[in-house]
């Protein structure tokens, strides 16, 4: 693919309460990111800064006046300026292995120093096949050895895929210079090369896309979440976002802050004063809502809503419903703004009080192992914040060998059901 139709353009991110679709890719997981696990492999040279620094869940900052015994201080990675053939480069093994939609090449604080020009490639290895890489250590003032030169050879990574090719980055404004490369793949892909032409540096390395499970390989008797960002899950519409993007409450592990959640804006249409149903839920005017495309067709059996960092901002209340879509379906919702006829929603959780600050843990009105879903909708009334949403079940293929007391009522998932984003 030529380079201008990966390159993305120079604004900055799409902004939040867009639905993530194929050009908002940011709003996805970062497959690389520390936070998820990911892991620098190599580096050619890391004398001003470690590649380490790439993968940081937290954006670059800068320290006008700080230097170190190696040169000004640096919140990226940044090599020497090269007097060796050659040009340096990077390997990382992603954290979420899955499908890459785009990458965000920061360049943020490397006035003067940025790399002019990257390249990106990527591979999927199996993990018993992978070489023993020596332990980097402590970086700063170093360059690859012998020894990590030898074992990084195995890899072959100079004959991987590329994904971007030699492309020239653009600065920006100082503290935002992002340069977006949308991906056109649906390969999975377990690690990048970063490649820098000639040398320089880089503030961050965001890998965004869509996790890809085994699901072949799943235990029949274990619950699985089927909604998981690093599985394949997906937010595909929601009403509101005031902070934070409704795909992180599907995403990995433990919320980490109240921005690592999903939160809205207070309805404007909230009465002056709020009132309480004698059930003990509030009567306000309306309510907020997210749907996920599941990571794969099957039944939920568990529903796990946590509240963590939401101590001022809880809803009062939730439900969750479940219905089947195929991928024509989806877009026809997308268009009309997921306005689903209520009959078509099947309800999974009643509506819920919610309390702040805590993990609930809830059994799904799904008894029987026939109600396969593709599609879960999240409404939490009147607005307010979510730390995780987990949703565990059983795959569809998987229900088929579960047990039931009543005899199994057919299904099918129709055609057309898109397995990632």
């Amino acid at each position: 693919m030529a380079s201008d139709e990966l390159k993305g353009s120079m604004a900055d991110a799409p902004m939040e309460g867009t639905p993530a679709r194929f050009l908002d890719f940011t709003q996805l997981v970062d497959m690389a990111s520390e936070a998820v696990g990911g892991k620098i492999l190599f580096a050619t040279d890391d004398f001003f800064a470690p590649a380490e620094n790439l993968i940081k869940s937290d954006g670059p900052s800068c320290k006008e006046h700080e230097y170190t015994e190696f040169g000004k201080w640096r919140d990226g990675w940044e090599t020497r300026r090269k007097r060796i053939p050659g040009h340096d480069w990077c390997v990382i093994k992603l954290g979420v292995r899955g499908v890459i939609r785009g990458f965000d090449v920061d360049i943020s604080y490397f006035t003067g120093n940025y790399a002019p020009r990257v390249s990106i490639q990527a591979a999927n290895l199996e993990e018993d096949k992978q070489p023993e890489i020596p332990a980097r250590g402590g970086r700063a003032g170093a360059a690859a050895t012998p020894e990590e030169l030898d074992a990084i050879a195995e890899l072959k990574s100079d004959s991987w895929d590329h994904l971007v090719p030699m492309t020239e980055l653009q600065p920006g404004n100082p503290s935002s210079s992002h340069n977006y490369f949308l991906v056109n793949s649906q390969q999975r892909w377990t690690h990048v090369r970063l490649n820098i032409f000639p040398d320089g540096g880089i503030a961050r390395l965001r890998v965004y896309g869509t996790g890809q499970k085994d699901w072949t390989a799943t235990d029949p008797k274990e619950p699985v979440d089927l909604a998981a960002i690093a599985f394949g899950g997906v937010c595909v519409g929601f009403s509101n976002a005031q902070c934070g993007h409704p795909n992180n409450i599907i995403g990995v592990g433990k919320t980490r802050s109240v921005a690592d959640g999903w939160e809205t804006a207070r309805r404007l249409d909230r009465p002056p004063v709020l009132e309480q149903h004698e059930s003990g839920f509030l009567q306000p005017q309306g309510c907020e809502w997210a749907v996920f495309r599941l990571a794969h067709p099957g039944v939920i059996t568990q529903i796990e809503i946590d509240t963590d960092y939401c101590q001022g901002n809880c809803p009062d209340s939730c439900k969750l419903d479940g219905c089947i879509l195929t991928t024509q379906e989806e877009d026809d919702m997308i268009r009309q703004k997921w306005d689903l006829p209520a009959a078509r929603w099947k309800p999974l959780l009643p509506v819920t009080k919610l309390s702040p600050n805590q993990s609930h843990s809830f059994d799904s009105l799904t008894l029987e192992l026939q109600d396969v879903i593709t599609h879960a909708r999240l409404t939490i009334t009147p607005d307010g914040g979510v730390g995780r949403l987990r949703l565990k079940g059983f795959p569809s293929s998987i229900c088929l060998l579960r047990p039931r007391e009543k005899p199994m009522m057919r299904f099918s998932v129709k055609a057309g059901f898109r397995a990632n984003v």
